[in-house]
């Protein structure tokens, strides 16, 4: 049976719905990217902040407006926006389903677009906001499974951020939150994924030969986890009244990483997109369009390193803690099953 004769048939309007279906799609779009960036992530009045317990006790961690910072994430990431909205993940899903409308007034330039490469794509919006450093996007197609948590160990553990970054000192979770319970109840239950981990970050880098003296950053960061196997790892520099929650110590001159997220979206059973956006500000006085190639090489580098890790296969390090990471669920479920079983 012919399906799309039939469905003619019966609905000769079809093509043209179909059509204004997409502009639709494209004005809500265009929407919400208009509405982000509208409103401030943090409230320096404290009477305005919604803060949450960390594990440290006395300390209070003031939590963004998620509505705010994750509408900013999805308008400059496209693979973020089908994380959250769903839908997008398995064969055929991932960067062929994204939708590359860029926000209101600004426009994407290619940096590198190579398909054989795993880094394949790398565009650029220049002096973002008007924060001066340009945001930039990378995109590759990986081989292994999706996991955000080992993902996101790239960039949260020391160890393996040096791997790829020989100019990091330290990074480290300062202020885990307590709670996470506390975390999903003001992104809504779910409307944002299941929060994994939040807490408050702190990174020391050393010098660098180009004349770049020790840098630190205060971050809030996060990873959200999504029922179809995708991940979204996420920061935002905290701001100047947030400055108690740095390490005892002198204050070095600070880089701001005003938006950061990297979106995972599985493809297959072994094979996921990634998505790495990135507006960093490396302070001091030298110019952005010395700093960025750093920056792009060195995301460049993160990847080339992930790549093998995640690839490594039976009996690797990855494949390990996924066995155990099962093991550990399956045991949290037969709990629960016992307890919730009406005796």
């Amino acid at each position: 049976m012919n399906t799309s004769s039939s469905h003619a048939a019966s609905n000769p309007r079809g093509p043209l719905a179909g059509k204004c279906t997409s502009l639709i799609s494209l004005l809500l779009i265009a929407s919400q990217h208009a509405a982000a960036f509208t409103s401030p992530i943090f409230q320096e009045s404290t009477a305005l902040q919604r803060t949450a317990p960390s594990k440290t006790e006395g300390v209070e961690i003031e939590l963004p407006d998620f509505d705010e910072f994750f509408g900013r994430v999805q308008a400059i990431s496209p693979l973020a926006r089908l994380a959250i909205e769903g839908g997008g993940s398995g064969e055929g899903g991932g960067f062929a389903l994204c939708d590359d409308t860029a926000p209101a007034g600004m426009k994407w330039k290619q940096v590198e677009n190579n398909k054989k490469k795993l880094v394949h794509q790398i565009d650029k919006i220049d002096n973002f906001l008007n924060l001066g450093p340009p945001l930039m996007r990378w995109r590759a197609s990986m081989e292994g499974p999706c996991h955000g948590t080992m993902f996101a160990d790239f960039i949260m553990n020391a160890k393996r951020r040096q791997s790829w970054d020989p100019q990091v000192d330290n990074v480290c979770e300062v202020f885990p939150i307590n709670d996470l319970d506390n975390a999903n109840i003001a992104m809504g239950f779910g409307k944002f994924g299941d929060c994994q981990r939040l807490g408050v970050g702190y990174t020391l880098t050393k010098a660098h030969p180009i004349g770049i003296s020790p840098r630190e950053q205060l971050t809030l960061c996060g990873i959200q986890n999504f029922d179809d196997g995708s991940a979204l790892i996420w920061g935002t520099e905290l701001e100047e009244w947030h400055d108690h929650l740095f390490p005892a110590g002198e204050r070095l001159t600070r880089a701001k990483s005003h938006l950061f997220s990297i979106a995972l979206v599985p493809t297959g059973e072994n094979t996921f997109d990634a998505e790495y956006s990135l507006q960093v500000d490396f302070g001091g006085t030298l110019p952005h369009w010395m700093t960025s190639p750093i920056v792009l090489d060195s995301v460049k580098k993160m990847f080339g390193v992930a790549q093998p890790f995640f690839n490594a296969g039976e009996g690797s390090e990855l494949d390990e803690f996924l066995k155990e990471e099962k093991i550990q669920q399956e045991k949290f479920e037969d709990r629960n099953s016992i307890l919730f079983t009406p005796s």
